[in-house]
């Protein structure tokens, strides 16, 4: 992985942890601010504290439960000079895994070149909202920063937009068809849609859009209580998508202004959590997971390993290994690739090692590494080889798919680690070939000094999670009894 921030991944890695699709949105209404009088025309030093210790503490109070936080340029650039300097000090105080998107709808073809350099480059922000209305070439610029999100404003809740939005007939609104041209512009990861809080209108987005992230805008209280399960309903049918997710949601102004903000927040966290559980009951592409045990310390990949038991890739029972061992139990980690919230989990995880590594390309050994290797291709931008399990009698005969040259150093990436000697087969081809093996990356190492044999060997191993780790997560959360527990831990 580059050293540039990528949204997509901070964002999937923050609704996994905090298991939340609310936002915080930091440009607050003056009217529910500590002392609302201090700051109306006051741009002063104490104002601007003021400001400062209102928006921090609605840091404090929702870190665990947002998955994003929203910033409004408009809001600071409105306080001058003072405003801009409170800007880049909140961005200094946002916790550095929750992706920051900045509101700027910016619309002047002529600036956006050195505007997206500004905020991307300069102000390390992970995604920004543009107006679509000059066309491709007024987001164009800000596509072209790698991790970087574009939201497009595609609909507005403002009742006198409906003369434009509606045009030239509700049943073929311009809304509608900015939907359908942005969505040619770039990916989903790289392009969602910006909307307001009108159910009837986003279920037509939706519909249109299946696969993009929209970015609610508004207070989703103002008008109708949706903290109430019906009117939250509304909102979250219309919106979600087939996974329970692609929704950006924010956190009502007003349960930041009460006693007790956390404990408010939470229970809205929680409560759309409920109603996404429901809103996909039936589907048969796509289960959401939602961990249902409370552990006293928090564990890095707690969550990973539940799911990864509840969707069957832990089987107990004597089967024999690719090592051709026979061990009572196997680890299948096939399902994987068909449970998209699982795959995004792992291929981050695989991320965050690799991002350390030095290396040109990637290498999958076949056949169960491959898919990962590809995420793993796309997400860091890398190009991706693999040597083939057996040589062609036909074709080209290669014994390397994919273009490399000789002298390249390759991060090669395996599924499971137990005797080492697929991964370290594998990597012989690719040094037979001229390149360079010095790191290898797995999901799961069966420990028992497996890596020890790597490095003998003269590779380095890494892994996201230890067989013993996954057995004491499994245990603690009253997944496996005793005697199972007690058949992963076994050395083998």
């Amino acid at each position: 992985m580059s050293d540039r921030a990528n949204f997509f991944d901070k964002l999937l890695a923050a609704v996994e942890s905090n298991q939340s699709l609310l936002y915080l949105a930091l440009d607050p209404q003056i009217e529910i601010l500590s002392d609302p009088l201090a700051i109306a025309g006051d741009k002063t030093p104490s104002a601007i504290d003021n400001l400062f210790a209102d928006l921090e503490m609605a840091i404090d109070q929702t870190v665990d439960l947002i998955c994003a936080c929203k910033i409004s340029l408009g809001f600071y650039q409105s306080l001058g000079i003072p405003g801009l300097q409170l800007l880049q000090q909140i961005l200094k105080i946002i916790p550095p895994d929750i992706p920051v998107i900045l509101d700027t709808k910016h619309c002047d073809l002529n600036t956006s070149t050195v505007f997206a350099k500004t905020v991307f480059q300069d102000w390390q922000v992970d995604a920004v909202t543009v107006s679509p209305y000059a066309g491709f070439d007024q987001v164009a610029p800000f596509l072209l920063y790698p991790g970087k999100t574009v939201f497009v404003l595609c609909a507005t809740a403002n009742p006198s937009a409906v003369t434009l939005q509606e045009h030239p007939a509700p049943d073929n609104p311009l809304y509608l068809e900015l939907v359908r041209v942005s969505q040619t512009w770039d990916t989903p990861e790289k392009l969602g849609l910006e909307v307001g809080v009108m159910p009837d209108m986003l279920a037509r987005i939706r519909k249109e859009a299946p696969e993009r992230l929209i970015l609610i805008e508004g207070d989703i209280c103002e008008e109708n209580d949706l903290t109430e399960d019906n009117d939250l309903a509304e909102l979250l049918a219309a919106g979600l998508n087939k996974n329970g997710e692609g929704l950006l949601l924010p956190v009502p102004p007003s349960l930041l202004a009460g006693e007790h903000p956390h404990a408010a927040v939470k229970e809205l966290r929680d409560k759309i959590n409920e109603q996404r559980l429901r809103a996909i009951e039936g589907s048969p592409t796509c289960e959401l997971w939602l961990p249902d045990v409370c552990f006293l310390q928090q564990q890095p990949h707690r969550d990973l390993i539940l799911q990864l038991y509840d969707i069957g890739c832990v089987i107990f029972g004597d089967r024999v290994q690719a090592s051709g061992a026979v061990l009572p139990y196997y680890i299948d980690l096939r399902k994987i690739i068909s449970i998209p919230q699982i795959f995004h989990q792992i291929v981050s995880a695989y991320a965050d090692i690799l991002k350390d590594l030095k290396f040109d390309r990637i290498a999958g050994i076949p056949y169960g590494s491959l898919p990962t290797a590809t995420g793993l291709a796309l997400r860091m931008e890398r190009p991706m080889i693999f040597p083939r399990k057996e040589v062609k009698t036909y074709g080209m005969g290669k014994l390397i798919e994919g273009h490399f040259q000789p002298g390249e150093t390759i991060a090669v990436v395996d599924d499971i680690l137990i005797s080492g000697k697929s991964v370290m087969e594998g990597a012989a081809k690719l040094k037979s070939a001229g390149l360079i093996v010095e790191d290898i990356v797995v999901l799961i190492d069966h420990e028992g000094g497996v890596k020890d044999r790597l490095q003998a060997q003269g590779y380095r191993g890494h892994s996201v999670l230890a067989l013993s780790e996954i057995a004491q997560t499994l245990y603690q959360a009253n997944r496996i009894d005793t005697e199972q527990f007690n058949l992963l831990t076994a050395e083998h």
